[in-house]
């Protein structure tokens, strides 16, 4: 079953419209999708002056810079661990204003939107006629209470060289496993252009069975974040759970963000319309039109990534200047079903055939036009799971794994000879999922180690999935045997910093000691290099 069987998604569109609340085997699926926002127009305004309790407790974000705007981002919840966030299922006035200055004293654009039930009173507010290339910061405010104020940033513009491009990429970060100390010195890291999240936002999995790292009974989670996440409300729930995380908090509110998802988001290893586990293929489309629509209400994404039913165009292209192009790429939702079961495996027929797809064909279009368009110095791909090459031994019984880009070969080949045959020369690939900070040489032929490097894939750790990680894999003699075109291997938790330049991109993997107790210190445990028109990995 694949996720352009058409019964299928216009059915979860019909229910969607019709507010369905299902029953039985479909274990209470209860949702709405693709209201427009006028549909919020039948539920009546509350009175601002009624809102008793601070309802901006998730925070603010900022997302997606353009030259001349930016996306802002709350929600109102005054109490977040209850289903609509203790608020009445009324519209709630929300007022927003920008400013040059962090003390507000120099206000630029200032408005009013409302927060819809029918979208659990998030705020997307896009603002623009604003200057290229400079920092920005930004506050709401409903009855008497005002937000933490948030600070963002422009992109470039679009004729600009600027001197320097610097990015943060992060991803998995399962609240389970432990704190998210990477994030409070993301924070602090200065004149972030952006940071771009590679997926696994958050994880679906039942919170207090995982017997994870923090203390769970002092926080006194309900009972909703005792089952695995299926419907919209759980699927709400588990943002506002992750969201109310400080140093999570922290992050958002001092640099835009730009976000992809990887599978966590909706269901483990899901690959177009097909689960992991067998479940009805209907069944499975109202989850993804739940997972769907509650990422889209919790993450600072414009109008144009707002789902129709099981269905969101998250892929989507943004530009800083010259600089540099970021193509965001979405391997979730077009894929083929990963041969062979999942799970490593030896390659074969099935794996190796060429009509296989991680992108679907519109998606691969849409990049490969890109490139042949593209000025920019640097093209550089968001994008979620291990892109090169990964053999678990130096052997002919080698494995790789099947929910990457190895059981995909014929796409992968289609990716990489694109960009080639396009004029790409300094290709950077930004990579989450395995909860490893990877450097990677990307090779014409990955069977020669001598063949050309036409790429650079950059692997981000994860914030806190895996716990505290270690050094070196047990496996590392076979991983680096097997993997010549493989740099650096690095199992902490963290987050990759990446500065583009004229001459150079830099990547710099920072890591920190421990995510099972708060607090520990960042400390930069690598850099390596890739220099413009000569692409290859070397330690800086």
């Amino acid at each position: 079953m694949t996720s352009d069987t058409s019964e299928l998604r216009a059915a979860a569109r019909h229910f969607g419209r019709r507010g369905l609340i299902g029953t039985g085997a479909a274990a209470a699926l209860a949702f709405a999708v693709g209201l427009p926002a006028a549909g919020a127009a039948h539920a009546a305004e509350l009175d601002e002056r009624r809102v008793a309790d601070d309802p901006f407790t998730l925070g603010v974000a900022s997302g997606d810079p353009h030259p001349t705007s930016v996306l802002l981002w709350t929600r109102l919840a005054p109490r977040p661990y209850e289903p609509g966030g203790g608020l009445p299922a009324q519209r709630v006035p929300v007022h927003w204003e920008i400013a040059h200055d962090e003390r507000f004293r120099r206000v630029v654009r200032r408005g009013r939107t409302t927060a819809h039930p029918e979208f659990d009173h998030t705020v997307h507010v896009e603002v623009g006629h604003l200057q290229p290339g400079r920092v920005y910061h930004y506050r709401f405010r409903t009855g008497t209470w005002t937000s933490p104020a948030g600070r963002t940033r422009t992109a470039p513009h679009p004729g600009a060289r600027p001197a320097a491009l610097r990015i943060a990429a992060v991803s998995c970060q399962a609240y389970h496993d432990g704190y998210f100390t990477a994030y409070r010195h993301l924070a602090d890291e200065p004149d972030l252009a952006a940071v771009v999240h590679l997926g696994d936002y958050l994880y679906e999995y039942a919170v207090n069975a995982t017997g994870g790292a923090r203390a769970y009974t002092d926080r006194r989670l309900p009972a909703h974040f005792n089952r695995e996440t299926v419907t919209l409300e759980d699927y709400r729930l588990r943002y506002a759970l992750y969201k109310t995380d400080p140093d999570l908090r922290a992050a958002h509110a001092a640099h835009p963000f730009v976000v992809t998802w990887d599978d966590h988001e909706t269901e483990n290893n899901y690959a177009g319309g097909t689960p992991e586990n067998d479940v009805p293929p209907e069944e499975f489309l109202l989850r993804r039109a739940a997972a769907y629509r509650a990422y889209w209400e919790n993450q600072p994404l414009r109008l144009p990534q707002r789902p129709t039913g099981p269905d969101m165009r998250v892929y989507r292209r943004l530009r800083f200047g010259r600089l540099a192009q970021f193509d965001v790429l979405d391997t979730r939702q077009y894929r083929s079903d990963q041969a062979y079961g999942d799970g490593w495996r030896v390659p074969g027929p099935d794996s190796q055939d060429p009509s296989r797809t991680m992108l679907g064909a519109e998606q691969e279009r849409w990049l490969l036009d890109g490139w042949r368009a593209s000025d920019a110095l640097w093209n550089v791909v968001p994008q979620q799971v291990v892109l090169a090459r990964r053999r678990n031994v130096p052997r002919p019984d080698f494995k790789v794994s099947m929910d990457a880009w190895d059981g995909y070969p014929a796409a992968r080949a289609r990716l990489l000879d694109g960009a080639q045959a396009a004029g790409v020369d300094n290709l950077v690939v930004l990579t989450g999922d395995v909860h490893v900070g990877y450097a990677l040489d990307l090779k014409a032929d990955f069977d020669d180690p001598g063949s050309r490097t036409v790429g650079t894939e950059l692997v981000a750790t994860s914030i806190s999935s895996g716990k505290d990680g270690a050094d070196r894999p047990a496996n590392w003699g076979d991983l680096t045997a097997a993997n010549p075109h493989l740099r650096y291997y690095n199992g902490r938790r963290g987050y990759l910093r990446v500065t583009f330049d004229e001459r150079q991109a830099r990547a710099d993997y920072r890591t920190v000691g421990a995510v099972t107790t708060p607090g520990a210190p960042v400390a930069t445990a690598a850099s390596f290099v890739t220099e413009a028109g000569a692409p290859g990995l070397r330690p800086a």
